[in-house]
């Protein structure tokens, strides 16, 4: 079981990676791969050596993807940086996936207007 202080401590390095790697990727990263992206969080594995980068993009799949091929072609830069800004000795490796929460969750926002709104048809 893992101790309650080394929890809240990969809890408040995620956090100041995600802050870290999100400069970098709107002010730092020319590649014109990436486009709009946002990092929404951080996953840091228990042992520290890995994270997962949820990123939300803008655009449709392609773009997507060539966004994802840029971050993955910038990735030791990145990680270089990381080190260098929080004073790391080791910075994670990282892998980024793509946070499609907020898309699934207007989905069912949307079905649920539109359930309540033949349930509010069908009654009068």
């Amino acid at each position: 079981m893992e101790r309650r202080a080394a929890k809240h401590h990969r809890g408040r390095l995620g956090e100041a990676l995600r802050e870290e790697i999100e400069t970098l990727v709107e002010g730092e990263l020319v590649d014109p791969r990436i486009g709009l992206v946002n990092v929404t969080g951080v996953q840091l594995a228990e042992d520290g050596r890995s994270a997962q980068v949820l990123v939300e993009m803008e655009g449709d799949d392609e773009q997507v993807e060539r966004s994802l091929e840029g971050l993955e072609a910038a990735k030791a830069y990145i990680r270089h940086e990381l080190a260098d800004r929080l004073h790391l000795r080791r910075a994670p490796e990282l892998f980024f996936r793509v946070d499609r929460s907020a898309r699934a969750t207007a989905r069912v926002e949307e079905l649920l207007k539109r359930a309540k709104q033949r349930g509010k048809i069908r009654n009068q």
